[in-house]
């Protein structure tokens, strides 16, 4: 059974609890989330001017539009603001800031029916461990403009605790920061890099979709089996989404239950402190990065 929380009270540690085990949470608009949105559409609309971006696919040839992405993405996820306003959205939905650790917020763009691959791939069938995330992740996901059921995630909770024959053996973190994330930007037409996905046929239906206003939020674990629906809306999907780990979960190795994940190295040297952007210590990181075999 999986259980869909709105706008529940709970503590954050009855929260990962229940995320840990394939519960999903969905909250209202909060003040900082609102903030993000607003942030990151300022950037996009900029960026896309004279169009406007759920909109722009219609107006740019591929290359182009991958162009500004490449210039978009990176400024916003490197902007002072944006890990100042994950922070207040983790204040907002009631997480111990000292004890919370989060990557940088990410702004994705799912175009339809027109490009898949580098900045604008969308994901098949995965969960975020087949890539190096610990099993205390949380994912925290929010639309920047208006979302539907053709352009939203599925999830497919039937395999929460049942595994999936998958190639994450072959996934390790540290040699796709060095030579694929790179890449992306250069990806226009064709995903050529390898990642890690499902080796057998995933039973797709029934799912669930989210959908929220743009800045309500949607918390998952890491280890949710999700897909990226295929964009059939006509409009580009823009959304921002970041993860986190509560630093005691990280050292006491709470969180899901591995079912699958075989991939090596950790993600955890890309989270930072939520009060003052310090990351974990680094054996605690160390003690996570494990090597291919």
């Amino acid at each position: 059974m999986t259980v869909v929380y709105f706008d529940s009270p709970m503590s954050d540690d009855d929260r990962r609890r229940k995320l840990f085990g394939g519960d999903l949470f969905v909250y209202s608009p909060t003040r900082h989330s609102l903030e993000l949105v607003a942030f990151a559409r300022e950037m996009a609309e900029k960026a896309f001017a004279p169009h406007f971006p759920p909109d722009a696919q219609h107006h740019l040839a591929g290359r182009e539009y991958v162009d500004v992405l490449a210039g978009l993405k990176p400024a916003f996820i490197n902007h002072p603001r944006s890990k100042e306003l994950v922070a207040g959205m983790l204040a907002d939905l009631g997480a111990d800031l000292a004890q919370t650790y989060f990557d940088v917020p990410r702004l994705r763009s799912m175009t339809s029916e027109y490009l898949n691959a580098g900045l604008t791939l969308q994901f098949e069938s995965h969960r975020d461990t087949w890539f190096s995330a610990p099993m205390s992740q949380i994912n925290f996901w929010m639309p920047v403009y208006n979302v539907e059921e053709a352009n939203v995630m599925a999830f497919h909770p039937p395999y929460f605790a049942n595994g999936v024959r998958n190639s994450s053996r072959d996934y390790n973190y540290g040699e796709w920061v060095a030579h694929g994330r790179t890449a992306a930007a250069q990806q226009i037409d064709t995903e050529t890099r390898k990642q890690p996905e499902a080796e057998e046929e995933i039973q797709r239906e029934p799912d669930i979709r989210v959908i929220t206003p743009p800045g309500g939020i949607l918390i998952f674990s890491g280890a949710q089996l999700h897909t990226t629906v295929p964009n059939t809306s006509g409009k580009t999907r823009f959304s921002i989404d970041f993860r986190a780990v509560n630093r005691r979960d990280v050292e006491e190795r709470a969180g899901a239950a591995n079912v699958d994940s075989g991939c090596t190295g950790t993600t955890l040297g890309d989270f930072l402190r939520a009060t003052d952007l310090t990351p974990l210590p680094p054996e605690l990181i160390s003690s996570y990065d494990t090597v291919p075999a």
